[in-house]
């Protein structure tokens, strides 16, 4: 027979296999399952929003519950009357975070459970404290059970200790989705005939890492030049699609060339105006912004206009990041130089 109701918590930072497998006991053994994660002071890339979109992406039918100091402070700002005003540090008592974990699961999950999912030695003294608080606020007479799985990590030697120290040593450890919060997408940016896509390519070998090609040019190629204003909106879609789809196979960095905000650019200088949904795909964020000078040869392949246009190109280029507040870096001289450039401010971020 089947729990009614399984409890889980834990930081997740970040989610890694061993959660899952963890997730999926509870799953497997009760009708429904609450997750619970807060962490405080928290740590690099497994803020709120990182963990609550893991969470809603691996496990869409598992309700949860990720809390940080802000989203109390937004809920007490709507009037709700909160016991707790903010999550506690990760150095406090125990009986602190068992009762902070019981009081979220009953007050502002309006959940009490029967079983309480953990792969540490807490656990027995972890359900005693929800048993009695369950029985004091819920009047709930069953006794909450502990479930231990994997304690001794047999199935899966993993920690986020571990990970976070390295997650690109433990990538199998990752899901697809957890992974890609690691990695930092590098865009760069350039005028025609300004060596854009040759510095990608080099980069990607550089750093061990691959990269992700300019739709727009493709598609161009693949229409013998009659891009259409609709395919505005689809190059900008499409190249987003792509930097998401490669950035589980990415080594620590993603190189993107160009982004949305090029197709922003094409989409006002051969139509006149954005194509619908542009606007909002050039706002999308990079790590690092880099821009390649008009300080080499033009070369006419068939498919440019002329240093004029490439000059244009480069102003529009400063003048947008500079109005949206992008931190740039701009490249010049030959290959070996921008190289360099890039690694230098990598390693000095």
């Amino acid at each position: 027979m089947k729990f009614r109701a399984g409890l889980i918590v834990g930081k997740f930072c970040p989610l890694h296999k061993g959660h899952e497998l963890l997730i999926e006991t509870a799953i497997a053994a009760c009708e429904k399952v609450v997750i619970i994660s807060y962490a405080k002071p928290g740590f690099a890339r497994c803020g709120r929003e990182n963990r609550d979109s893991w969470l809603s992406a691996l496990f869409p039918s598992v309700e949860h519950l990720v809390i940080d100091d802000a989203w109390l402070n937004e809920q007490k700002t709507q009037g709700r009357t909160l016991r707790f005003t903010g999550v506690p540090h990760d150095d406090e008592p125990e009986l602190t975070h068992r009762t902070f974990t019981a009081w979220a699961c009953h007050e502002l999950l309006g959940q009490t459970v029967d079983a309480v999912f953990t792969s540490e030695n807490y656990g027995d003294g972890f359900a005693r404290i929800l048993t009695e608080y369950f029985k004091e606020h819920a009047s709930q007479s069953q006794p909450v059970r502990h479930i231990c799985v994997d304690k001794a990590r047999v199935s899966l030697p993993i920690s986020g200790t571990q990970i976070r120290q390295d997650p690109f040593k433990h990538r199998t450890y990752l899901s697809n989705r957890v992974y890609a919060a690691f990695v930092d997408r590098i865009v760069i940016y350039g005028g025609e005939s300004t060596g854009k896509t040759t510095l990608c390519q080099a980069l990607a070998e550089r750093l061990g890492t691959i990269w992700v090609p300019e739709y727009g040019r493709q598609l161009w190629t693949e229409k013998d030049g009659a891009l259409e204003f609709s395919d505005m909106s689809r190059i900008g879609r499409t190249q987003v699609r792509q930097e998401e789809a490669l950035m589980s196979d990415a080594n620590k960095f993603l190189i993107c060339d160009t982004s949305p905000l090029t197709t922003l650019f094409y989409s006002q200088a051969m139509f006149g105006t954005a194509a619908p949904g542009l606007e909002d795909l050039a706002q999308r964020t990079y790590a690092h912004t880099f821009i390649c000078a008009p300080d080499v040869a033009f070369v006419q392949d068939g498919t440019r206009q002329d240093t004029a246009f490439r000059d244009r190109q480069h102003a529009w280029y400063l003048t947008e990041l500079a109005q949206r507040g992008i931190d740039h870096t701009l490249l010049t001289g030959d290959v070996d130089a921008r190289i360099s450039a890039v690694l230098d401010k990598l390693n000095s971020s």
